[in-house]
């Protein structure tokens, strides 16, 4: 399972299962579970820990310093959960003390060809990140978001659970759940209808939804009053609540 050609070094733990290719670089403080499969020339460094059935492919590099200029060497960590995919020549970097030490990535994620992922960043469950697609520092990214190719997330920035943006947009605020988003600046368009729907959510619950992104970007309401109302429908439409806990969380402002 471990190619000839590749470097493990003896202080990584690699489970029995996983599949190393040739040319691939394991350092010391590299964790990795069952069934994860490294491609050629992968170079992971630690301290990270890579959980089960992942596939990671080549050119990728997992766990180098950032180059964050406040970075001084401190033993920052990345974690990777499980069922992940992750593509040719992604790069994903340690965290910092400054913030959460670690940079964190969930399960049942695609991450796509020359993906950056920043220090610090937290990249939640089953999202999409389309090729070239990069986050700066402290991004977090909630459930089932899809960042389209190009993507690019100025740092601090949360993108909101089944959130959408288009190619090539260049997103400076919080982006709320639900909302697609595109341009340079990015602008809000809409609900993410098409990915709801395929999700499961019911044609009763995408035309509160849509209500709801009028209530806050058509009607020329405050974001406090427009949280207000948003209120009083989340407690016949639970889904609703995901929107509103993300406007609650926003320190940026909203993307507009």
């Amino acid at each position: 399972m471990i190619h000839p050609t590749a470097i493990i070094d003896p202080k990584a733990n690699l489970h029995p299962s996983v599949a190393v290719g040739p040319y691939s670089v394991i350092g010391p403080g590299v964790i990795i579970g069952e069934g994860t499969i490294i491609e050629p020339h992968v170079v992971i460094k630690g301290p990270t820990q890579i959980g089960a059935r992942n596939h990671i492919f080549q050119f990728s590099s997992i766990g180098e310093a950032t180059p964050d200029l406040k970075y001084k060497g401190e033993p920052t960590t990345v974690t990777i959960g499980n069922d992940n995919v992750i593509r040719e020549n992604v790069t994903i970097h340690r965290g910092t003390v400054q913030d959460r030490g670690d940079t964190f990535v969930g399960n049942s994620n695609l991450i796509m060809c020359y993906v950056h992922i920043g220090h610090d960043s937290v990249v939640k469950d089953h999202t999409i990140l389309v090729n070239n697609t990069a986050l700066a520092g402290h991004v977090v990214v909630d459930d089932w978001a899809i960042l389209s190719g190009y993507t690019l997330v100025h740092q601090f920035c949360k993108i909101g659970a089944h959130s959408f943006s288009g190619m090539g947009t260049a997103i400076g605020k919080d982006v709320p759940a639900y909302v697609t988003v595109s341009g340079s600046p990015a602008e809000a368009r809409t609900i993410n209808t098409e990915g709801l729907r395929r999700r499961g959510f019911s044609d009763a619950s995408l035309s509160d939804l849509r209500r709801a992104f009028k209530l806050i970007y058509r009607q020329g309401l405050t974001l406090e009053i427009a949280m207000e109302r948003l209120e009083e429908m989340a407690t016949d439409t639970p889904e609703i609540t995901p929107l509103l806990e993300s406007l609650r969380l926003s320190e940026r402002g909203i993307v507009r």
